[in-house]
């Protein structure tokens, strides 16, 4: 069970005192450094869906940062780093606050560093086909200056207009084209980052290496615990020249399943899979006569030169009508393409919905049965909720389930209990079952229990290197299941 202990909205005056305050604007200047508190209450969660029920509510899922403070460049991170380890002043590493966890959620008034001026392309390697991008660089405006160059980074998350390259990296993303391209950890090859005493770490961008366990792997998924990541070199790819959508329809969702798992054990590496639950297809395919009697929508795009493209497409059409499916109309494919950078939840949650996401991974042995087991235990918790699921980064072994759950507005007290009811019951089905608790949401601080049992003696080793990089528990405490810092509310 997750429990914390909210702060009241406070309208108190920052505590971080007035020369810690003179002395960081002695370093970025003093437009970058705010302790307002309509700015603290800004930086005060991220889009963790429990923050907002707090907030509804008049409390906050942790407390208020203390200041935040914005450097424009690696010396000047540097130089707050080392300032708050003279000073022991706990600080926060933050990109766009696009998490949903409550990777940057403030526990115990830490300073919060946002990063978005560390925010331009440094190179571009058309030769090697590389990247080197500062950290806090949004991932659209990334991404769009790529596509003008002929290239494309292949990772596109729904989140990329509001979120950051560093914040990527360190909650270890995935994008809507996984399947082509990768995840984050496939595409990074280097990286700097500033440790939590203060020195700089350089992992050189290289195609491979053999010098011993990966350090560039051990800020790939960090959350900002071990430090703050200032720059990465990742792979790019030339702009595909052809793209081709197909829809399909699937009698079940078994035969769904069979067939994507056939498709990616053919190696065959469509840059969009998508397949949906009955339930979230049905929203997608109203009025379309295919899928009568075929209620399963997948989505596919097929990228790339145009000659191989169309092989992978005609190959992976074959296999799946093997497996029932028919081509139907491309209307949701060209909605999804529309609205896909697009987030829903905000119009739920505005309403008084309680509404929330969670993706697991699980193998193809188990996954239908991982499905059917989340799906109705979520819904034996309150006859009103939502439950939809859909399946959008394959793989060979195994495939991401991405379930939207949502209560009907109800009293407050109630609707937490039954929100962590629900996390309880799926994340604790998917240890059961094998799975892994978390795919690319990361594991922030509401994961904190799950994330504990999956890694066991794992969570030992990262706490020991913690330890040693950050002996008094400043940067970024509490977050990955790590220990929480002195005075924090947040028990889980």
């Amino acid at each position: 069970m997750i429990q914390t202990a909210p702060a009241t909205l406070a309208t108190d005056e920052s505590p971080l005192g007035k020369e810690a305050i003179t002395d960081f604007a002695a370093i970025v200047g003093e437009a970058n450094v705010m302790t307002g508190v309509a700015d603290r209450y800004a930086y005060s969660r991220d889009r963790l869906p429990y923050g907002l029920f707090q907030l509804r509510a008049g409390n906050l899922p942790g407390t208020l940062p203390s200041a935040i403070v914005s450097p424009h460049n690696t010396e000047e991170l540097q130089a707050i780093v080392e300032y708050a380890r003279r000073k022991q002043l706990r600080l926060i590493p933050f990109g766009a606050g696009s998490g949903v966890l409550g990777g940057t959620v403030p526990l115990v008034n830490e300073v919060v560093v946002d990063l978005k001026r560390l925010n331009r392309i440094v190179e571009l390697n058309k030769i090697d086909g590389t990247v080197t991008v500062q950290a806090g660089m949004n991932g659209m405006q990334f991404e769009e200056e790529l596509r003008r160059e002929g290239f494309t980074a292949g990772h596109l998350p729904q989140s990329i207009a509001m979120s950051t390259v560093g914040g990527w990296v360190a909650c270890r993303g995935a994008g809507q084209a996984s399947s082509r391209y990768g995840k984050i950890e496939d595409m990074v090859i280097g990286l700097k980052a500033i440790l939590p005493d203060g020195r700089p770490l350089d992992v050189r961008p290289v195609a491979r290496r053999a010098v011993g366990p990966s350090i560039k792997d051990l800020l790939v998924g960090s959350e900002g615990v071990f430090g703050f990541i200032t720059e990465v070199t990742l792979r790019v790819w030339r702009s595909p020249e052809f793209a081709s959508p197909l829809v399909l329809a699937f009698p079940s969702l078994a035969e769904g399943f069979s067939a994507l798992r056939e498709v990616l054990q053919a190696e065959l590496r469509p840059e969009v899979i998508r397949l949906y639950d009955v339930k979230e297809s049905a929203q997608r395919t109203e009025g379309m006569p295919e899928f009568a009697g075929h209620p399963i929508l997948c989505i596919m795009k097929f990228a790339g030169k145009r000659d191989l493209a169309m092989v992978e497409r005609s190959l992976s059409l074959a296999i799946c009508a093997r497996h029932g499916a028919v081509v139907a109309g491309n209307a949701p494919y060209e909605h999804w393409d529309a609205t896909r950078f697009h987030s829903y939840s905000t119009k739920w949650q505005s309403e008084g919905y309680y509404m929330d996401t969670i993706e697991v991974t699980g193998t193809w042995t188990r996954l239908h049965d991982m499905y059917t087991a989340m799906r109705s235990a979520a819904e034996s918790i309150h006859p009103d909720m939502h439950f939809g699921a859909h399946w959008s980064h394959i793989y060979p072994e195994g495939a991401c389930q991405y379930m939207t759950i949502r209560l009907p507005p109800m009293p407050q007290e109630e609707a937490l209990r039954l929100h962590r009811q629900t996390w309880d019951r799926i994340e604790q089905l998917c240890l059961d079952m094998g799975g892994s608790v978390a795919h690319h949401h990361g594991a922030g601080l509401f994961r904190n229990p799950y994330v504990r049992a999956e890694l066991n003696e794992g969570l030992r080793l990262l706490q020991i290197l913690k330890d040693g990089l950050d002996p008094d528990n400043l940067i970024n405490p509490g977050k990955l299941a790590l220990r929480q810092p002195p005075g924090s509310g947040w028990q889980s």
